[in-house]
């Protein structure tokens, strides 16, 4: 009994971390949620955790609410999964540090549009920070799933 409720919180505890980071919004330390887009992104393309890619569509569907964009985010993940699963050279699954490089382009190159969206410098300011500590928070986080997602 007590290896099936463990077996059952380490296949829902990506969900769960998706979903209390996206909840726990603030204005400077997690604006919108965008902290959200760490488990989406890990869970989705590098750890590859079954029927994540639709929950991550529906995460980033709320992403866009709180960001108040119009399916941008959505776009992003779509746009990337499609090229992830069309590529052959690169296999995001097995390099090193958890695949941060990969992490800091997608989201890298979605705050830079969000920023030159609206080009000021205040937006400049808010994007440089956003990008800092979402590829600071990036290894943390991403070894913290895999630890307990870890089957022993």
């Amino acid at each position: 009994m007590k290896e099936n409720i463990v077996h059952f919180f380490r296949v829902a505890f990506p969900f769960l971390v998706t979903i209390f980071l996206w909840r726990l919004s603030a204005p400077v330390w997690n604006p919108a949620g965008m902290l959200a887009i760490i488990p989406i992104f890990y869970c989705t393309f590098v750890r590859n955790t079954p029927w994540f890619a639709p929950f991550g569509l529906l995460m980033c569907f709320l992403l866009d609410y709180k960001f108040e964009t119009l399916a941008f985010w959505v776009a992003m993940y779509s746009v990337f999964y499609a090229a992830n699963g069309f590529q052959t050279y690169i296999d995001v699954a097995h390099m090193d540090k958890n695949s941060i490089g990969p992490f800091m382009c997608f989201t890298g190159l979605g705050i830079l549009i969000l920023m030159c969206l609206h080009l000021n410098w205040a937006n400049i300011v808010d994007g440089v920070w956003l990008f800092a500590w979402c590829a600071a928070m990036y290894l943390p986080i991403t070894e913290i799933i895999k630890r307990v997602c870890d089957d022993r």
